[in-house]
């Protein structure tokens, strides 16, 4: 199941829109090699498999160090850690590197962006203490930070340098400190991805 969701998710370096269908073995290898998202999300996809897919006990044991250690690797060179107890949906992607943390045992979507300078982590006391839930096809803006345990539905744009720690409807724009909803133009100007190559999990 992971390393399915990971084609996905370098589906979408490789086919960014419904343009470009087409790319060379040449352009294939470069963007993997030169995009700091692929290499965290591949390694996010490597440890939660091992974590949690693997059946063989043995080779879990072997490979959870190795996991461990390509995490640490991946936050010296990227600044990116996201921890393995959370289960992301097919199509992630990371455009850029820096200062991202994803952590908790949560959920977030198929087809989410997720951008440099993010923060999804812990907030709040007592029943309200947690870590956010995100729904499909949502776009997190650079700088943006969502804590606590709250609710962000499908669809949802969080703006730039937002601070949201309030549930987010289906759909709703979000900008501003504390985050307040502006309008419901959802996020279909800024999830984008070519809808051919992914229309089996659509």
């Amino acid at each position: 199941m992971q390393f399915r969701s990971l084609k996905y998710d370098i589906y979408r370096h490789f086919y960014p829109n419904d343009d470009i269908s087409t790319l060379s073995l040449y352009g294939k290898i470069k963007i993997i090699l030169t995009t700091q998202g692929i290499w965290a999300t591949a390694v996010y996809r490597f440890r939660r498999w091992t974590l949690y897919e693997c059946r063989y006990s043995v080779l879990r044991k072997l490979l959870s160090p190795v996991g461990s250690i390509l995490q640490l690797l991946i936050e010296m060179t990227t600044g990116i850690l996201i921890e393995p107890r959370i289960d992301i949906g097919p199509g992630l992607y990371i455009g850029h590197f820096g200062n991202i943390f994803v952590g908790g045992e949560t959920s977030i979507g198929k087809f989410c962006n997720i951008s440099q300078e993010n923060t999804l982590g812990f907030a709040g006391r007592g029943e309200k203490w947690g870590v956010p839930t995100i729904g499909d096809f949502v776009y997190i803006a650079p700088g943006a930070k969502l804590i606590g345990k709250i609710i962000i539905g499908d669809h949802v744009a969080i703006g730039a340098n937002a601070v949201v720690t309030k549930d987010v409807p289906d759909n709703a724009v979000v900008v501003g400190i504390p985050g307040k909803i502006i309008n419901y133009d959802s996020s279909k100007d800024f999830v984008l991805f070519n809808r051919d190559k992914c229309r089996d999990i659509l």
